[in-house]
């Protein structure tokens, strides 16, 4: 067991919509440490989304980022040598951080051509409650409704 919790990290805002959530986004779709890369690859993503929706990029992010938060996730436990999916509420954090990794990851398994067609692409279909990362958000959703038997098994 630890002793202490590791402090909370904070995240400076973006340069240009001054929003601490792009920053994390930005942190999370970050690779080899290329911020500067990611910042130019999720502004192009939003002005694409602007493009193509003929609304304001920022707000159909946000949007797509609610739709693919859970609310309820499954953590496997150990009670008695069986192992159970037991299912728990999101903590709020974890839904942020569950929605902007799912966010990037089904971006990134997508087939068009570059990074920023790709996100913006998933941010538009997400914001519509399609596309994968809202796929995956009801089959974790769908996991816990199938072991809510046990439930009672919280820790």
């Amino acid at each position: 067991m630890r002793k202490s919790k590791p402090k909370k990290r904070y995240f400076l805002p973006d340069p240009i919509f001054k929003d601490t959530l792009v920053t994390q986004f930005v942190n999370n779709l970050m690779k080899d440490g290329k911020k500067s890369t990611s910042y130019s690859i999720f502004y192009d993503a939003l002005k694409i989304v602007e493009d193509k929706t003929k609304d304001k990029g920022l707000d159909i992010w946000k949007k797509a980022l609610n739709n693919v938060m859970p609310s309820v996730e499954v953590k496997s436990r150990r009670v008695g040598g069986a192992n159970f999916q037991v299912p728990i509420e999101v903590r709020p954090s974890r839904k942020i951080t569950l929605s902007q990794k799912w966010l990037i990851q089904y971006a990134r398994s997508r087939g068009e051509k570059s990074m920023k067609e790709r996100l913006a692409n998933e941010i538009i279909a997400a914001s519509k409650g399609e596309g994968n990362a809202v796929k995956k958000k009801e089959d974790t959703h769908r996991m816990a409704e199938a072991n809510k038997a046990f439930s009672h098994f919280r820790f």
